[in-house]
């Protein structure tokens, strides 16, 4: 890992540049900048998640075990070449989403963003986690970067759509369908 920082206040930016893991100094508006940013958001989104005290144990254990690997793929992001991200951290994201997944009932019909405070905040991460995994894949068109990353973002979206679901249905809440005119009219004939 590179260096620690010692000091936050550098005044090294203030020309519009950041310095990378690898010492390298690239334009703040760099892909590889904003998927770094990307991710840094979709962390600290989560922390607001985590900051909900009725979460599920087994829920807020699986999203701090989310955020250190996220850390993990900023670092990645950051040192370009360096590998982090383990295959180990995919397949955490694969058992829970078989696992809670498979506790809900097949979806109808498609559910708003809402729903408990904790389920609209998992909504949030979720589509937060979906830009990340669009800054990362444009990164990747340009510059070599390893599929893990991509594939860790792509897979967390969908873990946080099954997570705002299971949260959405915790102490007996329920989900908010979305009312469609089409569907509205097959209904009422």
């Amino acid at each position: 890992m590179g260096n620690r920082l010692t000091q936050i206040a550098t005044r090294t930016g203030d020309d519009g540049s950041t310095g990378l893991g690898d010492n390298t100094r690239v334009p703040k508006h760099h892909l590889r900048v904003q998927a770094m940013g990307d991710v840094d958001e979709l962390n600290s989104h989560l922390g607001v998640l985590l900051a909900e005290p009725a979460l599920p144990d087994a829920v807020r254990e699986l999203l701090v075990d989310v955020q250190h690997h996220l850390f993990d793929l900023g670092g990645e992001l950051c040192m370009p070449g360096h590998e982090l991200l383990k295959e180990t951290a995919l397949l955490r994201l694969d058992e829970a989403l078989a696992e809670h997944n498979a506790a809900l009932p097949r979806l109808a019909e498609f559910i708003l963003p809402a729903g408990s405070r904790p389920a609209a905040l998992a909504h949030v991460c979720r589509t937060v986690a979906r830009r990340a995994e669009r800054a990362v894949v444009a990164l990747a068109a340009q510059e070599p970067l390893r599929p893990a990353a991509q594939q860790y973002l792509n897979r967390l979206s969908d873990l946080l759509f099954v997570l705002a679901r299971v949260l959405a249905r915790a102490d007996d809440g329920s989900e908010v369908y979305w009312k469609s005119d089409r569907m509205a009219r097959r209904d009422g004939d």
